[in-house]
């Protein structure tokens, strides 16, 4: 029984392509005649006739366009596969997944994406946001390769990281909500009685981390630090934001910082990978996530973008009234 093989679909797709014999010959560097005995051949094993020929015309049947219409697939399949094989064997990984905790914008990313994709431009980058815990356990579980963190890292190790910056946090609240005018430092009993806006680990297996919630507070839960700024902005809430979030928001007016009595500790920011993991992809990118000098472009590059949405949550909640949010 005759077998189809990527050699036999690469002269069907060249003979489709071309239109003729001697033009398909010119691309696969064969003489018209070994193209016509091939395609002979390969016509006896299938038992179909591909092609009907009415002189130097060639046309393709429908037998061999159905063939053409998977077979080009496999084609593409059989390439992509070449070139990431090939890739392997030179040391570049063929799938590299980055992880980045949602308190950074990825846009920030952006040039450094670009440089990548001219140095391995083969290989499959994902991008993926967790947050909190979520961007750790994202790396335990092998569903990143790399992960930029927030906050302190899970016990039992597997991994090494790289601490790259501090973050300070701000209690923040809208200048109509009623905590805005109250004295500082605000009592725990004063900011329990508010509302707060909390960020979700994203984390499904490790225990989850709750930050900035005092007992018994009622909570708004949000999906990203994105929305977390937002609803504060309007108003909805109450909560420790990163400095680099709020900056812009409080300078032109959009935040109050006020003084609490149980302040929020700076965190860490690390680049984190797993213990024993090789590659050139992943140096390639240690190598310029602990660069100092990368490490705040990325970091003003996010707060550039917390501080576009805070022009557009200033606009929305002006026209609200300095009413309780409770």
């Amino acid at each position: 029984m005759g077998r189809l093989t990527l050699e036999g679909l690469e002269l069907i797709d060249a003979i489709d392509r071309k239109g003729s014999f001697s033009a398909a010959g010119e691309v696969l560097h064969k003489v018209p005649s070994t193209i016509s005995y091939m395609v002979s051949k390969l016509e006896e094993d299938l038992d179909v006739t591909l092609f009907r020929r009415n002189g130097p015309r060639i046309e393709i049947t429908e037998a061999g366009k159905e063939l053409l219409r998977e077979g080009r697939l496999l084609l593409q399949a059989a390439s992509d596969l070449e070139c990431r094989v090939k890739r392997v064997a030179s040391g570049w990984e063929s799938n590299f997944q980055l992880g980045i905790d949602s308190l950074l914008s990825t846009e920030s990313l952006a040039p450094l994406i670009g440089e990548f994709h001219k140095a391995a431009d083969t290989t499959a980058l994902r991008l993926v946001k967790e947050t909190l815990t979520g961007t750790w356990e994202s790396l335990l579980d092998v569903r990143s390769d790399l992960v930029i963190a927030a906050g302190p890292g899970p016990a039992g190790g597997g991994y090494l990281a790289r601490e790259v910056a501090k973050l300070d946090f701000w209690f923040c609240v809208a200048p109509f909500h009623p905590l805005a005018k109250a004295k500082e430092p605000l009592a725990e009993a004063t900011v329990r009685s508010h509302r707060a806006v909390v960020v979700a680990d994203s984390a499904r297996h490790l225990p989850l981390r709750t930050t900035g919630l005092l007992s018994g507070q009622a909570a708004l839960v949000v999906p990203d630090m994105r929305t977390k700024f937002v609803y504060q902005s309007e108003g909805l809430g109450v909560g420790f934001l990163p400095a680099l979030c709020a900056r812009h928001a409080v300078d032109a007016g959009g935040l109050v910082v006020k003084r609490v009595q149980s302040p929020r500790a700076a965190e860490p920011l690390s680049v984190a990978w797993r213990a024993g993991s090789q590659g050139k992809a992943l140096e390639w990118w240690i190598e310029r996530l602990v660069d100092p000098a990368l490490v705040k472009g990325i970091l003003d590059s996010s707060q550039r973008a917390y501080a576009a949405t805070s022009g557009r949550a200033t606009k929305k909640a002006s026209g609200r009234s300095a009413t309780s949010v409770r």
